[in-house]
């Protein structure tokens, strides 16, 4: 080990022992073995609420997203927010490209990416174990989909 990695070790080390006993470890520091514990992934904090977000997921039928979507642009909203996190940001992109496809070029979509933080609880299987939990980050897409504004022609 060169002396870079080791002070940056060292320093890693020193921020865990301030943090206290119960400081969340990076994923590559907490080694799971499922046969000791069973890990439980808690959902993100602080989304948005809105009517107008629709969260994408994996187990969700496309077509009963797409339909959500619709019917809140049918209903007169000007916006949409789709939101996708981890294995649903290829599917949330491609719901806001087939509701932009469907409306003929009369929507258009704004796109923000970012990195979420995850806390994943690890429950033992076994009495002398203690529970723990490790913080992971994830990619997320953010897209609005929305009518542009039509210039009035006067």
């Amino acid at each position: 080990m060169n002396v870079p990695e080791k002070k940056q070790l060292d320093t890693k080390r020193a921020n865990d022992r301030r943090r206290g006993p119960k400081a969340l470890k990076h994923e590559e520091d907490i080694e799971v073995d499922p046969e000791e514990y069973t890990v439980r992934k808690r959902i993100p904090l602080k989304w948005p609420r809105r009517k107008v977000d629709v969260y994408v997921t994996r187990k969700t039928h496309f077509a009963a997203q797409m339909n959500r979507c619709q019917k809140l642009l049918d209903s007169g909203e000007r916006e949409v927010f789709v939101h996708g996190l981890g294995a649903a940001v290829t599917r949330a992109i491609h719901l806001a490209l087939q509701l932009k496809r469907k409306h003929e070029g009369s929507l258009e979509v704004d796109v923000t990416t970012s990195t979420v933080p995850l806390v994943d609880d690890l429950l033992p299987e076994e009495d002398h174990l203690q529970p723990r939990a490790r913080e992971r980050c994830n990619s997320a897409v953010h897209i609005r989909v929305f009518r542009p504004d039509i210039p009035s022609s006067t």
